[in-house]
């Protein structure tokens, strides 16, 4: 197994602002494994509020990196309960090499990852697209300027509802709105009943991620379905979020990959919890590994290539939010970024 990686910022069409702050670009990582002859891909987005930037990656694969090379690869599976003991502290970088192995996995089976799976793309979900917090007069116009089907909008200001009064003035399509956790129980429990009559759909991290009090309460008489986010980060997650969440929102990398998220996807079932999977802005690589869990999802949040001006890869198609496939085994993409930013 031969290890290769790429460090990018990739920068975003419009500042990227949510209630934790504003960013310009999107760091990233890209990692490449090869094993017999077969390349394959991963993608790991820094995210700067968990301290795992690009640099910590990049220090802790090549700390290991002989250790990766010698790894003899069956399975993906197998391959990640090795990666998650390798780096047990770095979730980010265990899921772009998750990710990379899988994308072998399937181009030794010449079968696409759904198909591996058992998936079928017809009833797939749409996706959204996601407009970041600005004046409100600068969302209006970004969402005119995206004719789109779902949106989700981000709030956490002292202006939400007139945000999305102003959206909903703008547009029929779906609205779904993220608070980031920037509601506390009193704001949610007021602001939700008056979201709800203007048409929105479900709302995303309503309180702070540790807030289990508040959640159970506002479980109880939200007028709408609340999704986890921040509160469901790992495997362990998923069991606690039932009677607090209607639904959880799965992030390959901060879980550590696509393989725990099928878990993850697999035990919210059993809690008859609702599934979307979640993007944190990744060039088609990572999308790409969002795309392949469709059929086995409710909602899904993948438009992290439609919010970049730059994107590492082909495979992928965005048509009015219903996503296409190349047909090639595996992601499915061709990797074009070999340049560095």
């Amino acid at each position: 197994m031969k290890v290769q990686y790429w460090p990018f910022s990739l920068k975003f069409r419009y500042p990227f602002t949510i209630s934790k702050g504003t960013k310009t670009h999107q760091p990233t990582l890209i990692v490449e494994l090869e094993h017999r002859g077969i390349k394959g891909y991963g993608e790991a987005p820094a995210i700067a509020y968990y301290n795992i930037p690009v640099e910590k990656m990049i220090e802790d694969l090549e700390s290991k990196k002989s250790m990766l090379e010698k790894f003899v690869f069956t399975d993906p599976d197998r391959y990640w309960h090795y990666l998650h003991h390798l780096f047990p502290q770095n979730n980010f970088l265990v899921c772009a090499l998750d990710i990379a192995a899988w994308d072998i996995y399937g181009k030794l089976k010449q079968k696409q990852l759904y198909e591996l799976w058992g998936g079928t793309i017809s009833q797939n979900p749409v996706c959204d697209y996601t407009i970041g917090i600005d004046p409100v007069d600068k969302m209006v116009a970004k969402m005119k300027e995206k004719p789109w089907p779902i949106y989700k909008i981000k709030v956490g200001t002292p202006d939400d509802i007139a945000i999305v009064k102003a959206l909903r003035e703008n547009t029929t399509a779906t609205l779904r709105v993220d608070a980031n956790a920037a509601w506390d129980l009193e704001t949610a429990l007021q602001l939700i009943p008056r979201l709800k009559e203007m048409g929105v759909e479900l709302v995303e991290q309503p309180l702070a991620k540790d807030n289990w009090e508040g959640m159970r309460i506002l479980y109880k008489q939200s007028a709408l379905p609340l999704y986890a986010d921040e509160a469901c980060v790992y495997e362990q997650d998923v069991e606690r979020c039932k009677d607090h969440f209607h639904g959880i929102n799965i992030k390959l990398t901060k879980c550590s990959g696509i393989t725990p998220a099928r878990r993850m996807i697999q035990r919210a079932r059993e809690l008859d919890l609702k599934v979307m999977v979640g993007c944190m802005n990744e060039s088609t690589v990572g999308a790409a590994a969002i795309a392949h869990l469709l059929p086995f999802i409710d909602h899904v949040d993948m438009d992290g290539p439609l919010l970049l001006e730059e994107d590492l890869a082909t495979g992928i198609g965005y048509d009015f939010g219903k996503i296409s496939y190349s047909g090639e085994p595996g992601l499915g993409i061709t990797y074009k970024g070999l340049y560095h930013k």
